[in-house]
């Protein structure tokens, strides 16, 4: 009865330190040194999440946990964080891998993980058609027929892998992250019925529109793997990278509604995708992309992580970036030209000017970008007044305190621009048009109405004039209330 108690007892303290392990991952290798530091790193964006770390005996090494560990794709880093190789965490939270001094996939082997064993074996099947390649490649120098053909061989080989894993894989978690990376198949030909024309434009949207097809949002393990950041890196900076604003906007509501319900993936697009729009200064358009995703997501309460404070400071920074949107009416600048005039009716005005187009100039005396870029603006614009085709007037404003240094700056430079500047104005231009720096530009169209506010090349500036006009036809004949001279302007003095 004693002995039966006492195994009893055993079996207990077996089975309560079994639950209290949740995971359990064991790694053997001859590169493996005692007393070495190891970390496991959960993939999160483009950095790892540190979710343990171990120290080594000789030749192997162990981490386990009371906590379940997230299902995804984890790296084993060595003691300066550095990425060893990348594994795969499935249900089986208790299992072994082995390798060689190299970490060759070939010699990557998992005991008591299936998911863990497909990825090795699909990366050793990688490697494999990868280091045939090259050997063919180096064939081609000396027998071009042979390598074709053994091109051909290769290619089929691997094509008949693919195919192989793809329906053997269908129903795994690891299946399931590589069906992420697969591309779009785009069709060769316009429908029937479309009212697209341009075959390149139509290939273009689809693919837009198409692109997350593959993958399934609704499952959380793509967080944990890097393939989910690269796709989402790749749609939103590369493949809309040249949209307009409006386009960039359409298309990020069509995927973030897909998760809006689901918070964790929610967050994990916007709080990565929503800074860069914020902080882009030179791309044409973002800012207003970041506008609209906080308008849509954050300010309307669908974010349940953002707290109060969170919101209203994004609330203060969009209400301070939208007066100085593309597409908003840009706000009339009064200002003492080089008499500094203190009477505002001696002031010149940012809007009146018979010339189609104003170009906001803001700069620096003591900026060296902004010299350069001025000089190239003097240029363009001197060259067009000869020719009699400017379209545009540049209202210059010196973004220096001291007023002397800017008055004899302009006239040493011989900028022929209505030259404005000094304290005597009638709002904080720096607030209307968000100006926090020099060399800053802001073109504004015949009603006024801004149309770029990121700086640009003084070659670039007839280009898209002329692009915009293309995009807008009928701003290229209008004539507004706007266009005619303003009192002081006729003659203003330099």
């Amino acid at each position: 009865m004693k002995k039966t108690f006492l195994l009893l007892g055993v079996l207990l303290t077996l089975s309560v330190a079994s639950m209290a392990q949740a995971y359990k991952i064991g790694f053997s290798s001859p590169s493996i040194t005692a007393n070495d530091k190891y970390y496991l790193g959960q993939h999160f964006r483009d950095k790892y999440i540190i979710v343990d770390s171990a120290v080594a005996e000789a030749k192997t090494l162990t981490f386990q946990g009371k906590q379940k560990m997230n299902r995804g794709i984890y790296a084993l880093l060595n003691a300066k964080k550095e990425q060893q190789f990348d594994f795969i965490v499935d249900d089986s939270q208790k299992f072994t891998i082995s390798f060689d001094e190299k970490h060759s996939a070939p010699s990557m082997k998992a005991t008591g993980s299936k998911n863990c064993q497909m990825m090795f074996d699909y990366m050793a099947k990688l490697d494999y058609g990868n280091t045939k390649a090259k050997e063919i490649q180096e064939l081609a120098k000396t027998n071009k027929e042979q390598s074709d053909a053994q091109m051909k061989g290769l290619q089929e080989e691997m094509n008949t892998f693919l195919d192989a894993f793809r329906s053997s894989s269908a129903n795994t978690l690891f299946g399931q992250i590589m069906s992420n990376t697969e591309r779009v198949k785009v069709p060769e030909a316009i429908p029937e019925g479309s009212s697209e024309t341009n075959l390149q434009n139509w290939q273009a949207i689809y693919y837009r529109t198409h692109y997350w097809d593959n993958v399934n949002l609704k499952d959380h393990s793509l967080i944990y793997t890097p393939q989910l950041f690269e796709k989402m890196n790749l749609y939103f900076f590369g493949v809309l990278y040249y949209q307009d604003a409006d386009t960039i906007t359409k298309y990020a509501y069509n995927v973030l509604d897909k998760v809006v319900d689901d918070s964790t993936m929610l967050r994990y697009f916007l709080d990565f995708i929503v800074p860069k729009y914020e902080h882009a200064t030179k791309n044409i358009g973002w800012d207003q992309v970041f506008v609209n995703l906080t308008e849509h997501y954050y300010l309307s309460g669908k974010c349940p992580w953002s707290s109060e404070a969170d919101r209203y400071s994004r609330y203060n920074t969009v209400e301070y970036l939208k007066p100085s949107l593309i597409g908003h009416f840009g706000t009339e600048l009064l200002m003492a030209d080089s008499n500094q005039s203190n009477n505002p009716d001696d002031w010149i005005s940012s809007h009146y000017f018979p010339e189609r187009y104003v170009i906001l100039w803001f700069w620096d005396p003591d900026c060296s970008h902004c010299k350069t870029q001025s000089e190239e603006l003097k240029q363009l614009y001197n060259q067009m007044t000869k020719e009699g085709n400017r379209r545009f007037e540049v209202y210059a404003i010196g973004y220096e305190a001291d007023v002397n240094k800017w008055k004899r700056t302009f006239r040493e430079r011989n900028y022929p621009f209505v030259n404005v500047g000094g304290s005597n104005v009638n709002v904080d231009y720096q607030a209307a048009y968000n100006v926090h720096s020099a060399p800053t530009m802001i073109i504004l169209d015949c009603d006024r109405e801004i149309i770029l506010n990121k700086s640009i090349q003084s070659t670039s500036i007839i280009p898209f004039l002329d692009q915009y006009e293309k995009q807008h036809p009928e701003k290229a004949t209008k004539v507004t209330k706007w266009m005619r001279p303003s009192k002081y302007y006729q003659n203003k003095q330099h």
